[in-house]
């Protein structure tokens, strides 16, 4: 028998934390948040969550079935902050795409929870929400079902993909990352052109570009992708004929 769903107001303790705060899952998971700043993934624990929040960590299990559950809650709201911040654009192309670079701010901005909850997929409104307005930009810009479907996977898996990509660099001690950034111009612009041509002549750019995320450039080839399927698409609306124009002078428009 499956478990009864208790709404948020049933499950709220009513007397404060020590700390003088009333739990709820909006503070559990804004204190997660901090924690995962602070601590890294392996620091998120009910005992230090507990802790942190004034309270047994007995107290989290009447909001959450457990700290897998609490992972996709923290995901479900970087998925919901990246929809508060955004407002469609003038058309499909600027609204995805603004949407795309909010997505990945979102979770760049908690590079520890993004590296935690990137992968998972939390079934919560917030991210809902999300996945309801991709589709919807792409099935009103004229995409049949099956290609929306298909495009809404490559934008959001590659989309959280960089996500945790790019959170996977930003967690690391700066220490470590500032090596890593070094390399391009420590190690490959030094590279001899008689044995690396290719890296030898490229060495600066590589130098500039390489430290900056390439979501962006990889964004844009995915828009180029879907407005070429759209305009295939109107090609083959009724009424327009199939054969390419060849806009020759005294060709007669299609009736």
């Amino acid at each position: 028998m499956p478990k009864k769903v208790v709404r948020e107001e049933a499950r709220r303790r009513r007397r404060p934390t020590r700390h003088g705060a009333v739990l709820s899952e909006a503070l559990i998971v804004e204190t997660a948040l901090r924690l995962l700043r602070e601590h890294g993934t392996a620091g998120l624990t009910a005992r230090r969550l507990g802790a942190a929040l004034g309270a047994d960590p007995s107290a989290l299990y009447r909001y959450f079935t457990g700290m897998d559950d609490l992972a996709r809650a923290v995901g479900n709201e970087l998925m919901g902050r990246a929809l508060d911040g955004w407002t469609a654009g003038r058309d499909w192309r600027v609204g995805l795409r603004s949407l795309g670079l909010a997505l990945h701010s979102s979770y760049l901005a908690h590079p520890q929870a993004a590296v935690l909850t990137a992968s998972r997929v939390s079934g919560r409104a917030r991210e809902i929400a999300v996945d309801e307005t991709i589709l919807g930009i792409l099935r009103g810009a004229g995409l049949t079902d099956e290609a929306a479907v298909r495009f809404y996977h490559a934008f959001i898996d590659m989309t959280l993909a960089f996500a945790a990509l790019d959170a996977g660099s930003l967690a690391l001690p700066d220490e470590a990352r500032g090596a890593d950034e070094d390399m391009w111009a420590s190690t490959y612009a030094r590279l001899p052109a008689e044995s690396h041509p290719n890296i030898a002549a490229t060495a600066d750019r590589l130098a500039a570009r390489m430290p900056h995320s390439a979501y962006p450039v990889v964004l844009d080839t995915l828009l180029d992708g879907i407005a070429a399927e759209l305009a295939g698409t109107a090609q083959l609306r009724p009424g327009r004929s199939r054969r390419p124009r060849t806009g020759g002078a005294g060709e007669r428009p299609p009736a």
